[in-house]
């Protein structure tokens, strides 16, 4: 009988250790705790655990740290971050280096399961696919048909690992909404929506995906700004506005050095930019907007008219075509406009009912 996956937690607050040392001790994992990163790192050199949970936010050694050393002496071993909301971008610093995910506070155990399940699950495919690795040259010239069947099981650990990613930043973009109740799913309304109309003008794999990709994360720079702004529920003043503006940068800049994101972060960018070159932060004007951003400005404008707000209800779609209608040639491009206005309401109508039934399934998940 295998041994029981080895997990050890580590978090200077008790409460934590005992809540996750219960949960997934119940799931049939052998836990060991931590109460820093100093004692879990110690921990680590001492015994072979295949996964990591750890907080960010530590005395002694904080979470990154020990991320950093943990990835010198044991690379093999899966690390989960835990964090608090203002801690998202730490988080995401912590998957450049390495960590496999994270789970925001506060988590439930049903969430902590699914995600450490997903890590070991990615530990074992790449385990598995590095085995391959060392015996293909062999063996090669005689096993043609083991080869295919490898080249396959590639194929799908790639797959899974492009899923993976994708649940990732889609929950990123769910929890960067949240900040919001006014805008609640629109990250992924409009990823879906500008996907909608790539697709008209013929875009294809992987476009496809790096313009989803760009599109549900185009506010990801908000996370810099601050909530007395963001929230304002009033005019903002030039100042703020001027604050308000830095968020394409300051997206573009935390995106920086995620290789497969590299061309999402120029439509993130770009987002703001207008056809006429009256946007910002660069003044881009006609063609020099990449294509996803030329197509985000007019699905943004549709996601904004169309979905409820505390001052007024949805607006009807076809007041939605009128007014980007108008603006062709100015704040839009000629070009995607024409696309936009040959998708029916109903396409449209489908795709927000399908999006908003996944944001809800993902809060229920949540408690």
């Amino acid at each position: 009988m295998p041994e029981p996956t080895h997990i050890l937690i580590v978090d200077d607050d008790q409460a934590i250790r005992d809540l996750l040392l219960e949960g997934l001790s119940d799931s049939g994992y052998r836990c060991d705790t931590a109460c820093d990163g100093v004692e879990g790192l110690k921990k680590v050199r001492t015994n072979g655990f295949q996964l990591v949970v750890s907080d960010i936010d530590m005395p002694e050694m904080d979470g990154v740290n020990l991320l950093q050393e943990i990835k010198k002496i044991r690379p093999d071993t899966e690390i989960i971050m835990l964090t608090g909301v203002v801690d998202v971008e730490i988080a995401i610093q912590s998957m450049r280096l390495g960590a496999c995910d994270y789970l925001t506070k506060p988590f439930n155990l049903a969430e902590v399961r699914i995600t450490v399940e997903r890590a070991l699950e990615k530990q074992r495919l790449l385990r598995e696919n590095r085995e391959y690795q060392k015996t293909l040259e062999m063996k090669v010239a005689e096993r043609t048909a083991e080869l295919s069947r490898k080249n396959r099981e590639v194929e799908e650990l790639f797959r899974r690992l492009q899923t993976s990613y994708q649940t990732t930043l889609e929950a990123l973009a769910t929890a960067l909404d949240t900040r919001d109740t006014e805008t609640l799913g629109h990250s992924l309304r409009v990823a879906a929506y500008t996907v909608a109309v790539a697709r008209r003008m013929g875009v294809r794999e992987p476009d496809l995906t790096d313009i989803y990709r760009g599109a549900l994360l185009h506010d990801v720079g908000k996370i810099g700004i601050p909530d007395a702004i963001l929230r304002k529920p009033g005019k903002l003043t030039p100042e703020e506005w001027v604050e308000m503006r830095r968020h394409p940068e300051i997206g573009y800049r935390i995106l920086h050095g995620i290789n497969f994101l590299k061309a999402a972060r120029e439509i993130v960018l770009s987002h703001q930019e207008t056809y006429d070159g009256s946007g910002y932060p660069r003044g881009l004007k006609g063609k020099d907007i990449p294509l996803g951003a030329r197509i985000f400005a007019v699905v943004d404008t549709l996601d904004a008219m169309t979905s409820d707000r505390p001052y007024r209800k949805a607006l009807p779609y076809e007041a939605a075509r009128a007014e980007i209608l108008k603006f062709s040639g100015a704040q839009f491009d000629p070009e995607v406009v024409k696309a936009f206005l040959e998708i029916p309401d109903g396409e449209w109508a489908e795709i927000h009912r399908r999006v908003m039934q996944d944001v809800l399934v993902r809060s229920q998940m949540r408690f």
